[in-house]
């Protein structure tokens, strides 16, 4: 089974991180939850994003999600592959040097990646972008297609796959998301 990084942050999107987390290690695999400044034990605030007919999507409190890692004790070599929440914590995590480096390491060993929603943020900002196919929550695309990839504007339920990164545009999607990226692993 895999070890498995996963990097999120305050206002993570809820079902985004939750249902990943808990899918991931229900099916064996060991998934170490980080966020900067913050230790095993410690919980990050969740945000729940939801499409109600309204020109984006609406934003409400969601859970405490206790992470389950320090971030400081990383070693990005000892992991298999990494999953990248969306919600508003990419935006800001991509300010982070060290969160950059990270995401860096899994493209440039070629480990799966699997991003979703607003989690493109993140990796356009890490550079890993260019030439790869990336879907994202649609008002993400700006940053796809200007960190040089391609935006797959497809139905909020698809995932793609291209290499070893798999994305998709939101939380209704988990079924093929989740489904590709264990394919990878």
């Amino acid at each position: 089974m895999a070890n498995i990084l996963m990097i999120t942050g305050d206002f993570t999107e809820d079902y985004e991180t939750m249902v990943p987390f808990q899918t991931l290690l229900a099916c064996g695999h060991n998934v170490d939850a980080v966020c900067p400044d913050k230790k095993a034990g410690d919980t990050v605030k969740t945000a729940i994003h939801d499409f109600e007919g309204d020109q984006t999507y609406s934003e409400k409190p969601g859970h405490n999600f206790a992470l389950n890692a320090d971030f400081d004790d990383v070693d990005v070599a000892s992991y298999d592959a990494l999953v990248v929440p969306g919600g508003r914590a990419p935006e800001y995590l991509r300010m982070n040097a060290q969160v950059l480096a990270m995401v860096q390491h899994f493209f440039e060993a070629d480990k799966p990646v699997a991003a979703i929603c607003h989690g493109a943020q993140l990796l356009a900002a890490a550079g890993v972008l260019k030439g790869r196919t990336c879907s994202a929550y649609p008002a993400c695309a700006y940053e796809v297609t200007a960190s040089g990839g391609t935006f797959a504007d497809i139905a909020v339920t698809e995932a793609v796959t291209d290499g070893n990164l798999v994305t998709a545009p939101a939380w209704p999607a988990h079924p093929a998301w989740l489904k590709q990226f264990m394919a990878l692993l």
